[in-house]
């Protein structure tokens, strides 16, 4: 028989995960362990060793762009997560000089190294004044598909920081980022439908409803998956990048929940999470091997 104690100490700990949830997810520390976790897996498929400049690279212009955007998403966030809008305005100004400083110190450490191409760092900020400030947001699909192409250069980058710009497996993780983080932008469309609607913000969500958003979402995720298996038969490309498959069965699993209803923590926590769940898969299966 459970216990009023046993009860409020299982509600307590339930609560304080929680509280501590969302501030990973509020402060953007989470999504920036997202993006160094695609970061991560394309080392380990790609066969490269792991650096730390990169490593710090990502985190930095992640923690930089994702800040930047939650000010100028800010009435957008009071209709849509206002938890998410309150946290900004109380500690988000600390943030930004975090995540300021960290990105100069990215782009000076990789011009004190004499990083080749290190003026691409600039790129992040481009992105993310083209996002929030350039009004790409307000054209239909647009603004997925540029959250896609930036995380797709993530791989791209590494592939040239380790001068393996133009490999297969480079080419082929970028492609599949760029795919299935398109899908997820979708998807995160899902909870912003009313702050969309009258920000006069043109979504998938918003034009086909949620339901169909679902399907086609789902059907983008089995088409993405189908494409990874016949590179696999067909090319060269080694038969460890079927473990990228766990990530489609993820993410198939996640949609159907996918409604907006669901609170900052299944999209920020759950959705976001895909790549982390796909850098765990892939180091114990290198573990595994090794």
């Amino acid at each position: 028989m459970t216990t009023p104690t046993a009860v409020h100490h299982s509600q307590g700990w339930y609560a304080s995960l929680q509280r501590v949830l969302r501030l990973l997810v509020h402060s953007n520390l989470f999504i920036s362990l997202a993006t160094m976790s695609v970061l991560v897996t394309t080392v380990i498929l790609a066969d490269l060793p792991l650096e730390a400049l990169p490593v710090f690279i990502v985190f930095a212009a992640t923690l930089f762009v994702y800040t930047v955007n939650r000010f100028t998403d800010l009435e957008e966030d009071e209709a849509n997560v206002p938890e998410r809008a309150a946290f900004t305005r109380r500690y988000g100004w600390l943030l930004l000089v975090v995540g300021v400083g960290l990105y100069v110190a990215a782009i000076a450490g990789a011009v004190i190294v004499g990083l080749e191409g290190a003026v691409y760092l600039l790129l992040p900020l481009a992105v993310a004044l083209l996002y929030s400030v350039g009004g790409v947001k307000q054209l239909f699909l647009v603004k997925n598909l540029v959250v896609g192409f930036a995380w797709g250069a993530i791989p791209l980058g590494a592939g040239y920081y380790y001068s393996q710009l133009w490999t297969l497996e480079i080419l082929v993780l970028t492609g599949y980022v760029t795919a299935m983080i398109t899908i997820a932008a979708v998807i995160f469309d899902i909870k912003d439908i009313e702050g969309d609607r009258a920000e006069g913000i043109a979504t998938v969500p918003n034009r086909l409803g949620s339901a169909a958003t679902r399907s086609y979402s789902q059907l983008a995720n089995v088409a993405v998956a189908v494409v990874v298996v016949a590179l696999v038969v067909a090319t060269s490309l080694s038969s460890s990048f079927l473990s990228v498959l766990a990530m489609n069965t993820y993410v198939a699993c996640y949609i159907p929940f996918a409604t907006p209803e669901r609170g900052p923590l299944y999209y920020g926590f759950v959705v976001d999470g895909e790549h982390v769940f796909l850098a765990a898969v892939v180091v114990a299966l290198e573990w595994l091997v090794w």
